[in-house]
């Protein structure tokens, strides 16, 4: 089916849905807090799931900002008198994660396993759902994953740079938007958004409130780093679904076609 005579619009975050970033950004929260806090904290995949389930710190520099001060908060120290530098906090994360050599990348975000095949998304296109992504990533970050990795040539993107962090739906909107625009669609398609943090799921909820009159539909996506533990799947699932999701997959691919037919 031609993507003119679109069915649905599809739309997918980046961190946790197309890349597994457990090895990466959330690597990066850790070693960065951990220098920051001379050592004496390094918090757990667990501490970073349950800031990531208040919703509001889809900002990975921002996440690990409020980690390190949660922490000194604990030892008696407030944070208004904690002279915490967010540029050079930044930049030490960004050292990790990219590495070291700011032409080359060497850092964390090499290693990551990619969750998605380029095939997944041409079987899409083919049956009809045009699709782009939403991220709360740096632009060069994301395309990092969808261009080198993915080969994907001039992929549908608001990133970072382009709008104000979710839970704020004005990244999403501006996507459909593009997307409509790119494919000459009506617009009053189903929307769906993919994400994998209750920031994501909140997003749509905001869209729904806005625009009641689109069908807004949200999946919540389980990151790899969640499915190593039965409990742990529980716990992030229910959260997920306590923020409105609409349906939980354990990898986006189980999208499919069909799937997505069925849901509208």
């Amino acid at each position: 089916m031609p993507i003119t005579l679109a069915r649905a619009i599809a739309i997918f975050d980046i961190d946790g849905v197309i890349r597994d970033v457990s090895g990466s950004y959330r690597r990066a929260i850790a070693d960065t807090v951990a220098y920051f806090t001379q050592g004496k904290h390094r918090p757990s995949p667990a501490d970073i799931d349950n800031l990531k389930s208040e919703g509001i710190w889809n900002n990975d520099w921002e996440a690990t900002q409020e980690l390190t001060y949660r922490y000194f908060e604990t030892q008696g120290v407030s944070r208004d008198n904690l002279k915490l530098d967010y540029q050079a906090l930044v930049d030490f994360f960004q050292s990790r994660y990219r590495g070291s050599n700011l032409d080359d990348w060497n850092g964390y975000i090499c290693q990551e396993k990619l969750l998605i095949s380029a095939e997944y998304l041409d079987s899409l296109t083919q049956n009809g759902i045009a699709w782009g992504f939403f991220s709360g990533a740096p632009r060069d970050e994301a395309n990092y994953v969808l261009k080198k990795r993915l080969g994907l040539e001039n992929p549908m993107l608001i990133a970072m740079e382009d709008a104000p962090g979710k839970p704020d739906p004005t990244g999403l909107f501006m996507t459909v938007e593009n997307i409509e625009n790119k494919h000459n669609l009506p617009q009053d398609l189903p929307v769906i958004y993919a994400g994998d943090t209750v920031a994501d799921i909140y997003t749509v909820g905001k869209a729904k409130s806005l625009f009641p009159q689109r069908i807004w539909l949200s999946i919540g996506i389980l990151p790899p780093h969640i499915l190593a533990e039965s409990e742990t799947q529980v716990v992030y699932t229910e959260k997920l679904t306590e923020a409105g999701a609409d349906l939980i997959l354990r990898n986006l691919e189980t999208l499919t076609p069909w799937q997505i037919q069925r849901l509208l």
